[in-house]
């Protein structure tokens, strides 16, 4: 006990030295039944007093109530200087939130993926990095229970236990010394309760290998780390691994599922498309703007060429992709409306021309991304499903959901049904998707790129309109910015190009085979952080001559074709025969 009260008090101190601003704030807040968080850095704990904080560490159950009753010390000592605040109060709900960003707790042993969470794991301070699937409701849970003992009078605290699905056990024996009663009675008037939440996270697929299933973990929220998350969310989260028994289900054995309790979360929505770019990078890229800045169309050229090099030509659709992967600027009016800044792309065309090795390519470059195929995918898979767990209906993130901020492919798009199809409608346009199932009604953001690709019907007929050829609706193909049409001409002259670039590829792979183009300066990790430095660090304005030419005004059709070539830019890039093989936009 002398020990844990030394650490009490070494915490405090530390709480008055380097936050007495947080301290101060809770103390003049008015309302003292809030659960307030306290924001520490372990890494700043570790400077001060590493022997406390490898105790947190190894022990972080019993001494995190110590540095939350720490906490409690430290208002009582500054409060002396705040008593003039009609408001102002020693808070009783104080819990303190260890941020371990930049700390030595950011090693693989104790910054795991959830599919390498073992037994060692457990009763130690671990974080996990995921995406949040599911999210439940808010519950109320009693925290725990004050018992007196009716022979001695004495007083202590029965905290429930996790394991047994939150319930409080009946005390077996007196705490204190020399009493050996077994006969206790509830003291009514402390009842404490907590607000209750739990969440499952899931590990990305970006950093899963080959033949990886992704792997998800339970969380529990409590206090004022509820309902800071939704579905769709990426999280960071540190806290304390234990188990708890599975629901009783008959014919099922109960076996004890892990779980995590959390003591911190880091929302990452913020930093969802985020890629360290070294400044050397950023002057790479600036060097290689000025050796093109009397040729700009050359340097995009050279950029493009790295985009999908496996397929041979499609100058028009590289050039779309990077656009769509790029995207716009989002603009708000003053009523709120908002104009999404994302863009959509569909293909259209005959099987063997390249469309699935583009959706994979992009997929590549976007730093969140989720692929799948129409057949697979239904409206609930797409958007949001409500599950039933332990009796309680949750919504488990679809598709969609999980690629916000990011990429959202979707292969065999004609494969989907209509019903299927209706429900992405406004989640391309508004961004956002409206719920309401089983009780639970929310909206959930989906700020995604759609990359679809699909077949023709049969033939593909020029004479008819694209809904006609595709069998998709109009208010769908209107949600797409950009539609390309990709046909097989079935030219032996186009044919015999395109093999000889496939079979030069299969002869000598580990050469490269495209000096000339530039390819071996913009491999693909460079090319992801050029993306993601072009979406960050450039916010484009449209001029007046901009205007003018997308309105048609002022502008001829002659000086209209030339512009149009002087963009397109075809003859600086070579091997390219616009005529045959190519897309019709």
């Amino acid at each position: 006990m002398e020990d844990n009260s030394g650490a009490g008090k070494a915490l405090a101190g530390f709480l008055i030295k380097y936050h007495s601003k947080q301290l101060d704030s809770i103390i003049i807040s008015p309302d003292a039944r809030i659960h307030y968080p306290l924001h520490i850095d372990f890494a700043e704990l570790m400077d001060e007093y590493p022997h406390l904080a490898n105790l947190i560490f190894s022990q972080p159950i019993e001494y995190l109530s110590i540095f939350d009753e720490s906490a409690i010390w430290a208002q009582k000592v500054m409060f002396e200087d705040f008593k003039k605040f009609e408001n102002a109060s020693v808070k009783p709900y104080v819990h303190v939130r260890i941020n371990v960003f930049g700390s030595p707790l950011e090693s693989p042993e104790t910054f795991p993926s959830i599919g390498r969470v073992r037994v060692k794991h457990r009763g130690i301070l671990l974080t996990l990095k995921g995406t949040v699937i599911r999210s439940g409701a808010v519950k109320m849970i009693e925290g725990e229970k004050i018992y007196e003992c009716r022979i001695c009078k004495h007083r202590f605290k029965v905290h429930p236990e996790v394991e047994t699905g939150n319930s409080i056990p009946k005390p077996t024996f007196c705490p204190s010394q020399n009493c050996e009663s077994t006969r206790f009675q509830i003291v009514e008037d402390n009842k404490i309760c907590h607000d209750y939440q739990e969440i499952k996270i899931q590990e990305s697929t970006q950093v899963l290998g080959v033949r990886a299933i992704p792997r998800s973990i339970p969380v529990i929220l409590k206090d004022d780390l509820v309902d800071i998350v939704k579905a769709g969310d990426d999280v960071i989260v540190t806290g304390v691994l234990t188990a708890k028994w599975s629901s009783d289900m008959k014919g099922v054995r109960c076996d004890l599922d892990p779980v995590l309790i959390a003591n911190h979360v880091r929302r990452m929505n913020e930093l969802k498309s985020g890629i360290d770019i070294p400044d050397d990078v950023i002057l790479k890229f600036k060097q290689f703007w000025s050796e093109f800045k009397d040729a700009p169309l050359k340097g995009r050229n050279a950029i493009l060429r790295g985009i999908c090099p496996q397929v041979f030509g499609l100058f028009t659709v590289k050039l779309a992709v990077a656009l769509t992967l790029i995207g716009g600027v989002q603009h708000v009016d003053a009523s709120g409306t908002k104009v999404r800044g994302e863009s959509h792309l569909l293909l259209v065309g005959d099987p063997g021309t390249g469309k699935s090795q583009f959706l994979k390519f992009a997929a590549k470059l976007s730093n969140r991304s989720v692929i799948t195929t129409g057949l697979g995918s239904t409206s609930a898979g797409l958007t949001v499903t409500a599950v039933k767990d332990g009796g309680e209906w949750m919504l488990e993130a679809g598709a969609l959901v999980l690629a916000d901020g990011g990429l959202c492919c979707i292969d065999e798009f004609d494969s989907m049904r209509v019903h299927d199809r209706a429900t992405i409608h406004e989640a391309m346009e508004q961004q956002t998707i409206s719920v309401a199932k089983a009780g639970l009604v929310t909206t959930l953001s989906t700020r995604t790129i759609v990359f679809g690709a699909t077949n023709p019907k049969g033939h593909y007929d020029p004479d008819q309109s694209l809904s006609v050829n595709t069998t998709l609706s109009g208010p769908l193909l209107s949600r797409f910015d950009i539609v390309l049409v990709l046909l097989d001409t079935k030219n032996p002259e186009w044919d015999a190009v395109v093999s000889s670039h496939i079979l030069s590829e299969q002869a000598e792979p580990g050469k490269d085979n495209s000096d000339e183009n530039l390819t071996n300066i913009w491999p693909l990790p460079l090319l992801r952080r050029y993306i993601h430095f072009v979406k960050g660090y450039f916010r484009p304005v449209l001029t007046k001559e901009a205007e003018k030419f997308l309105t048609g005004n002022g502008i001829d059709a002659k000086q209209e074709r030339l512009i149009v070539e002087k963009l397109s830019c075809i003859d600086e890039f070579p091997g390219i025969n616009m005529g045959e093989g190519e897309p019709v936009a």
